[in-house]
């Protein structure tokens, strides 16, 4: 990847041309940039497909951590617990109790 320059090819079909330095014309640079276009809507359309996908699993687990912990707080008793506690130790103690 370091090398940015491009290999040689025995392919005529294949060979890549730096269109600064070669001498084409307006036409040539034309379906360059058509078949360009296409390739690169070719990898967005791609690329968006395994964005939403990734964004609807990232989505899942935190609505997943999210319902977990409504779960578990709602199970905890702690709390009434606490407030039993609170409520004996406000009456006041009488012979009865």
């Amino acid at each position: 990847m370091a090398d940015k320059t491009p290999k040689e090819s025995d392919a005529p079909f294949a060979t890549r041309i730096d269109p600064i330095k070669e001498d084409i014309s307006r036409e040539q640079m034309h379906y360059i940039r058509q078949v360009e276009l296409e390739q690169w809507k070719k990898r967005t359309s791609k690329l968006r497909t395994r964005n939403v996908v990734t964004g609807l699993v990232i989505g899942a687990v935190v609505l997943g951590i999210y319902g977990y912990t409504f779960y578990s707080v709602s199970q905890e008793r702690i709390l009434d617990e606490l407030d039993e506690e609170a409520k004996r130790a406000r009456m006041p103690k009488t012979g009865a109790n």
